[in-house]
């Protein structure tokens, strides 16, 4: 029988309090007539109703990503009854650690606590929580981890606040990410065997694919222009205030190409199915991460035309409610669907997350199966 993984604990947590669409500049700052219609455009088309963000009203951090992602792990062992020092394995993933050296996964353990375990920093944009996840669901296949931890942790408000857009060349493109992303941070228990008491998330497989031979930069930090070569990044600069005053230390994203995101995403999941790893008439549950509404509509009504009586109570998302979290994302929302009973004993669970970086996706099918049974 070949070795198999399971997600038996998931946890999440989403920092300070809901955060309305008319209360984001309480937090983020930028009153003026025309980034405010350039917030009521992308919120009106995004669909987030509320997010949550580490700062207080003065725009100050009150926490940090690594306590973000370590308050996540210490829900999903609670949910599983475990502790730090059952964990032999860390990977995480996010788009921006706190510290430039050394690396998060390094910062969490040290946060979290436990024994000696592996770790794994897996950085990127929002299609690292897969790769994360795919990390320690092959070394817990492997059998060199009876069981491992992994989390999606963001804390974009920092680079997103007012103070960051004051005296610094101005970018539409940075405009609308300030209205599109939020903190937060979710995380999943993977162990050998399901557990015992209570259903557990068989993981089928999971995959990852880069197609940046094919795509230029999408959403990036760090680049003077567009042409990527030597002495165009922000460390060429005579200083990081330098850089900064460039606009390189704002996020940015080409919208223009974001339709295609969304059609490139489409052939990846038809790949999947001409490969036989996606049953369409077996598939019960779809947890894709996406930045707006608008994308959604788009895979939905594509999926929608493949599979006959596809209904949206197939489709989960919470996006409306928890916001934009990049590399949190897709646990965020598994969390939630499977907190609230969504996900029943034998039912199948494709989690899809697109990345725009440079367009990456990352594809994970889980089956919901029933507690193990006792041999004794």
């Amino acid at each position: 029988m070949a070795a198999t993984a399971y997600l038996t604990g998931l946890g999440r947590y989403l920092p300070g309090p809901p955060i309305s669409n008319d209360e984001v500049t309480s937090r983020l700052g930028g009153v003026s007539p025309r980034t405010d219609r350039i917030r009521r455009k992308i919120q009106a088309a995004n669909g987030i109703r509320q997010r949550h963000y580490a700062l207080d009203e003065q725009g100050r951090t009150t926490e940090l990503n690594e306590e973000l992602a370590a308050k996540a792990i210490g829900a999903a062992l609670a949910d599983r009854g475990i502790t730090a020092d059952d964990v032999r394995m860390l990977a995480c993933a996010t788009t921006q650690g706190d510290l430039l050296v050394p690396g998060f996964a390094s910062m969490v353990h040290g946060r979290i606590g436990g024994g000696p375990m592996q770790v794994l920093s897996a950085s990127g944009v929002c299609a690292s929580s897969i790769a994360a996840l795919d990390a320690v669901v092959a070394k817990v296949r492997l059998g060199d981890h009876p069981r491992g931890v992994v989390v999606g942790s963001e804390l974009s408000s920092r680079w997103l606040h007012e103070r960051r857009f004051e005296g610094v060349k101005d970018h539409l493109d940075a405009h609308f990410l300030r209205w599109m992303l939020s903190d937060g941070a979710g995380a999943a228990v993977v162990e050998f065997q399901p557990r015992p008491d209570r259903p557990s998330l068989r993981v089928d497989w999971v995959r990852q694919v880069s197609l940046a031979h094919e795509h230029e930069v999408c959403m990036r930090a760090g680049l003077d222009g567009d042409a990527i070569e030597a002495g165009r990044t922000w460390q060429d600069f005579d200083d990081v205030a330098a850089a900064e005053r460039a606009g390189l230390l704002q996020i940015r994203q080409d919208t223009s190409v974001l339709s295609d995101l969304a059609a490139v995403g489409l052939a990846q999941f038809q790949e999947l199915v001409d490969l036989g790893l996606i049953d369409l008439k077996k598939l019960d549950h779809v947890i894709c991460h996406y930045s707006t509404n608008a994308f959604r509509d788009v895979v939905f009504d594509a999926l929608a035309a493949r599979v006959p009586g596809f209904e949206a109570s197939r489709w989960f998302s919470n996006l409306e409610t928890c916001g934009n979290t990049g590399a949190a994302s897709v646990y965020i929302a598994l969390e939630e669907a499977w907190r609230t009973g969504r996900l029943q004993p034998g039912e199948t669970v494709l989690l899809a997350v697109p990345e725009s970086g440079r367009f990456s996706f990352g594809f994970a099918h889980l089956t919901v199966v029933e507690p193990r049974r006792s041999t004794t």
